[in-house]
């Protein structure tokens, strides 16, 4: 008991913006879960649907590699308060146009890409704040308390969201959301002090030339380079299946806007324990072997049950299966990560690797639903083939069902692929 109170004790500026932040995540979850549901109501496509994240994320690769150069420059509460009010805002035109009857798709795609960029900005502004609020023995905790909130937030977002929508409408979403923000606003401007380096000691280069040096030491970092690399094209894989997964959830036999709340929410139970997990497990021998193994028994699981299953039980066990080792990869790359650079570089180096890491991210979202409405879905109309209609069945959504059919299998490849590659296999070696 002396040994828990004293670690909370270390740690508990971090754990009061860690729960701050967390709460008005579940509310940003909420909204933009609401918001798939309102555009694929609307629009009854894969690609409309997709090109929400598409806006989303395009801003945060794009700008990404400045963002860190910045945030080792402001102040990093500072950066974080005024990112988080501007989202609040565009989440505050959301509701007028609703309330207006004059919302429309393309104010969604609009408002998320403002939202990307506040998220590009402020992102690297909390790593640098975390690292500064902690020792650096309660690391892997951080890793696994994040993914911890991540897990709740995806338990109870499709519940209340679903739930607030049923009673009240999308704009009741909306509102808890910005109740929510103002929450995290306040503890964070009343209660987080976070340490800043003394003004002669932040970095005074020219911003690209500060970008330029965050490229070059990530460079000289063969192993992380390549680990970076390797997550990209896992994320290229893993943006498909999301573009991908409204639609078979939303219309294949079986599914439904329930279905894809309790599958979302068995995704979540499955990270909660996952978090757990990252939590309390002991340092691993290997971390680099942790997060390949991972994303590999992720890869084989997962997309292959969504495929082949045509019920809400096989998918909620894929759901399941599949996310439960990601808070374990994601809490161990987070320490790998952390440990290997230096904090004054930290903002510059985690900028280049967002750019690096994420880049493939707005691809995977465009090109899966391109995939799924004009090849799969066509495809499996026209072919009318009884295999392939055993397998994968009939309709709207058997494409999608195909199409998770191949992405697994190029998940596994991709897995196999770079773990064979010299330079993971010496990061491994070093013990990291």
């Amino acid at each position: 008991m002396k040994k828990f109170l004293s670690t909370i004790r270390e740690m508990r500026k971090f754990l009061v913006l860690w729960f701050g932040q967390s709460f008005s995540a579940l509310g940003s979850a909420m909204t933009a879960y609401a918001l798939v549901i309102w555009s694929y109501s609307q629009e009854g496509s894969a690609l409309m649907t997709a090109l929400l994240m598409v806006c989303s994320y395009t801003p945060y690769v794009v700008f990404s590699i400045f963002a860190g150069t910045l945030a080792d420059r402001w102040n990093k509460k500072g950066t974080m308060l005024i990112c988080d009010s501007v989202a609040a805002l565009t989440t505050l035109i959301v509701l007028i146009l609703l309330k207006t009857n004059s919302l429309s798709i393309w104010h969604i795609y609009v408002v998320n890409a403002v939202g990307g960029l506040m998220n590009t900005v402020q992102q690297p502004a909390s790593e640098v704040a975390v690292t500064r609020l902690l020792p650096q023995k309660y690391f892997q905790k951080v890793g696994g308390l994040r993914y911890l909130s991540n897990s709740v937030n995806t338990i109870l977002t499709p519940i209340l969201a679903t739930a607030v929508m049923g009673l009240w409408g999308m704009d009741a979403v909306i509102c808890l959301d910005l109740a929510t923000f103002l929450f995290a606003f306040l503890t964070l401007l009343l209660f987080i002090r976070i340490p800043e380096e003394p003004e002669q000691q932040r970095a005074q280069e020219h911003l690209l030339a500060s970008v330029k040096s965050g490229v070059g030491w990530l460079r000289e970092q063969t192993g992380i380079f390549y680990l970076i690399l390797f997550l990209a094209a896992i994320n290229l894989v893993a943006s498909m299946y999301q573009a991908a997964f409204p639609a078979l959830m939303l219309s294949r036999g079986g599914g439904s806007e329930q279905a894809m709340g309790i599958v979302n929410t068995v995704i979540g139970i499955s990270m909660l324990a996952g978090s757990l997990l990252a939590s309390f497990a002991p340092p691993p021998k290997s971390r680099v072997r942790v997060i390949c193994n991972c994303l590999l028994f992720s890869m084989c699981t997962e997309n292959l049950m969504l495929a082949l299953g045509r019920n809400i039980w096989v998918w909620s066990m894929g759901g399941f299966l599949g996310w439960i080792g990601i808070p374990l990869m994601n809490a161990n790359l987070d320490v790998v990560l952390r440990l290997n650079t230096p904090v004054s570089m930290q903002g510059r180096v985690y900028s280049v690797r967002n750019s690096l890491q994420f880049f493939t991210i707005p691809l995977g979202y465009l090109l899966g639903g391109v995939l799924v409405d004009y090849v799969f879905e066509p495809a499996m109309a026209a072919w009318n083939s009884p295999l392939l209609t055993a397998v994968f069945g009939s309709g709207k959504g058997s494409g999608a069902a195909l199409f998770f059919f191949v992405l697994a299998f190029l998940g596994i490849g991709v897995c196999l692929f770079f773990r064979r590659t010299r330079a993971l296999r010496e990061l491994e070696k070093q013990g990291m």
